[in-house]
């Protein structure tokens, strides 16, 4: 690692032996016995820590870490994919400081819980839709297709306590509908999108899911349920420059589908 010489003297010890803790010369001993000058210090690359629930981390996130990562090199950018959302367990790691923010599906808290200490800013809203691949039967369609005729197709489906299952139960439910019967019951998106992007196969998702992976909405009336994304912050701790980047890298992402960002407080 370079030693990078600065005009101003140290005024940071801390900074400056966690910056030189284990680094090694050529001759194997490390800079921490080697004395330095005050004025030398070892830069530390900025970091920016994200948790993403697995939806967003298949779809929008690629396409804010690589805004992100052009525009900002230097940074070193630590993603966690997560199962849950965080709000199941209060967002515990945000406020014990493991991360920086999270992007969360909803941000709501489970009931009797408080977000007195959280920015919860709404990203854009991910409606649910019904998508086939370029190569299904109904990708051509461009009038309303009543989803009376789709029930008997193959379908992908998601487990029923998800958010897709559910409200396409709420959908078949409010015209008298019984369920599709699935062909394939998975949570993984990658499977999802493979079988889709192939095959003559139906399934429900968020809108982005479909935006990003190419894939064809069709045109069926849905009861509109809006399923947020948000970045929930700690309104007690300031971000970094960085940080506040990323979040604008994301602003961004969000704005070229057509979804405009706004921002609620919790």
């Amino acid at each position: 690692m370079t030693l990078v010489p600065t005009v101003t003297p140290v005024t940071n010890p801390v900074l400056l032996t966690v910056a030189t803790a284990g680094v090694a010369d050529t001759h194997g001993l490390t800079a921490a016995a080697v004395p330095l000058p005050v004025n030398w210090v070892v830069p530390v690359p900025h970091t920016v820590k994200v948790p993403v629930i697995v939806g967003i981390a298949f779809t929008v996130m690629p396409h804010v870490i690589e805004r992100f990562v052009k525009k900002n090199p230097r940074v070193v950018l630590h993603l966690d994919e997560m199962a849950f959302a965080s709000a199941t367990n209060d967002f515990r790691e945000l406020r014990d400081r493991k991360y920086d923010l999270i992007l969360e599906r909803g941000g709501a808290l489970p009931a009797g819980k408080s977000a007195d200490d959280l920015n919860i800013d709404f990203l854009f809203d991910d409606q649910l839709v019904i998508v086939a691949g370029a190569h299904s039967k109904w990708a051509t369609r461009r009038r309303k297709i009543d989803l009376a005729k789709l029930v008997d197709e193959p379908w992908i489906m998601q487990a029923p306590h998800t958010w897709n299952y559910q409200n396409l139960a709420e959908a078949c439910n409010a015209r008298g509908l019984a369920m599709p019967t699935a062909s394939l019951v998975t949570l993984s998106m990658s499977v999802i999108t493979h079988f889709l992007a192939d095959g003559e196969y139906i399934s429900s998702m968020p809108r982005s899911v479909a935006y990003f992976k190419s894939l064809k909405v069709l045109p069926v009336d849905l009861p509109v349920r809006p399923w947020p994304v948000t970045i929930v912050t700690l309104k007690d701790r300031t971000l970094s420059p960085v940080v506040e980047r990323f979040i604008e890298c994301a602003r961004e992402v969000a704005k070229s589908f057509a979804i405009r960002p706004q921002s609620r407080r919790a």
